[in-house]
């Protein structure tokens, strides 16, 4: 297997030398020590801090649409407003920052121009808030609005990584991972677009077989490939470990691909219904699972090979939302064979979005946001360590009360209850704001001559 990108250049301990030395040689040349890859700190920052406000902001939406939520079907209103602030606020604002910083790690190529990155904050940023607002009234007119700042932004930053990806040099299952993210993307904004459409009263395909294929490539496809490749750099870099072997990268994206195009083919019509559908629906989540299944071997691996075992809550968040992505292909399986069990559709979509990704998301953040304010904190003695900036307190409360939302949702579902709903937010929005505490300290100890 080859170094992580965070090993580079490091030095094998000789016989008898202490363990520790690789590991202070190991963090300080991450990005391959190319300073060049390094992106103005104001610019990934940005999108995280962004990422704190959503979060907060999608706890409060769903406590309007409490008395929805339980067996929630879809249609406009604040459920659906909260679910696209966590996704496109909280978990597509990190994937453009995280992206945007680490892709240029797996490419060996120049990070993106920051001045465009810059302008698409700018016009993410509202137009997501534009499209929550639209949804949750309803107004089908400021939803529009927000839809198309959205994809205006994510159209231009998806041009700038297939620009980076394009003579990429390094890291061919990361790249691989890339260019299948990008792809997923096209089609999570072909099928947005239509579903805007239909709710302007325009003229658009049909409504069900779009929102398939949307409900498909937006947390499997895009932000899913995305969060899987970008784990190969991540996980092997915090855990001080060796990359996975790239033969089996580029077999678990390719089983991950074919899922998709099998569970795409049914959901737009290209398979007979009936039992031909129920086939392929179960091919694509054979292949989903065979897909989910090698990565998370590979993470396993990586995890008991590093030299760092001890990763804290964020990791154990981590493997959270490990657990829920195996648990939505269960879900996603009882749905294909129509199992009559009370909110399964809630059940699908709270362990897909709020126990894979959200948890992954969260933990993950809890690494990078420390790592990234430390590398550009200065050199030598007076540089601020990622424990030095990191405050501890508030993501122990916020790692509490994530959990207990969780459990309150799912508790929600069971007994269909807006009164429970209401507390798994008020919960859910104090873990938030304990994580914005935990983001605005680390801004001020970032800033801070003696940090």
């Amino acid at each position: 297997m080859s170094a992580t990108p965070g090993l580079r250049g490091a030095t094998p301990p000789q016989s008898g030398a202490p363990a520790r030395a690789p590991i202070r040689r190991g963090a300080p040349v991450f990005l391959g020590g190319a300073k060049g890859r390094l992106l103005p700190a104001s610019i990934p920052l940005r999108f995280f801090g962004a990422a704190a406000a959503f979060h907060l902001l999608a706890w409060l939406a769903l406590a309007v649409g409490a008395d929805q939520w339980p067996r929630f079907g879809g249609g406009l209103g604040w459920p659906l407003a909260a679910l696209h602030l966590i996704t496109l606020g909280v978990l597509g604002m990190s994937a453009i920052g995280a992206g945007a910083q680490l892709l240029p790690v797996a490419t060996r190529r120049p990070a993106p121009g920051h001045r465009l990155l810059s302008a698409i904050w700018w016009l993410y940023t509202p137009g997501v808030a534009v499209l929550a607002v639209g949804m949750g009234l309803p107004s089908p007119p400021l939803l529009a609005a927000g839809a198309a700042a959205v994809t205006l932004a994510l159209v231009t930053w998806g041009a700038l990584m297939a620009r980076n990806l394009v003579g990429a040099r390094g890291m061919p299952g990361v790249v691989v991972h890339g260019w299948a993210a990008m792809f997923a993307l096209l089609v999570l904004l072909g099928s947005a677009l239509s579903l805007a459409g239909t709710w302007l009263g325009l003229a658009a395909p049909g409504r069900d077989a779009t929102l398939a294929v949307h409900v498909l490539f937006a947390p499997y496809g895009f932000m899913g490939l995305l969060s899987l490749g970008i784990s190969y750099i991540l996980v092997p870099m915090f855990a001080l470990a060796d990359t996975p072997a790239e033969r089996s990268q580029l077999t678990s994206i390719g089983l991950a691909v074919a899922a998709l195009v099998l569970a795409a083919l049914p959901a737009l019509g290209f398979v007979p219904a009936g039992a031909a559908q129920v086939a392929f629906r179960i091919a694509a989540l054979s292949c989903g699972a065979g897909a989910v299944g090698l990565h998370l071997r590979l993470m396993v691996q990586a995890l008991r090979s590093g030299m760092r075992r001890e990763l804290g809550r964020s990791f154990t968040l981590v493997r959270i939302g490990w657990a829920g992505l195996a648990a939505s292909l269960v879900l996603a399986l009882a749905l294909v064979l129509q199992i009559p069990v009370p909110g399964l559709a809630s059940w699908f979509g709270l362990s897909l979005i709020g126990v894979w990704l959200l948890s992954f998301l969260l933990g993950m953040l809890q690494r990078i946001l420390p790592f990234l304010a430390a590398l550009h904190g200065g050199s030598g003695r007076r540089a601020p360590t990622p424990s030095a900036l990191t405050f501890d307190p508030a993501l122990r409360f916020h790692f509490a009360c994530h959990l207990a939302a969780l459990g309150l949702l799912a508790l929600a579902i069971a007994a269909d209850s807006a009164w429970i709903t209401l507390a798994a937010t008020a919960v859910g929005a104090a873990g938030a704001l304990a994580f914005g505490t935990f983001y605005t300290v680390l801004l001020l100890r970032m800033r801070a001559p003696s940090a």
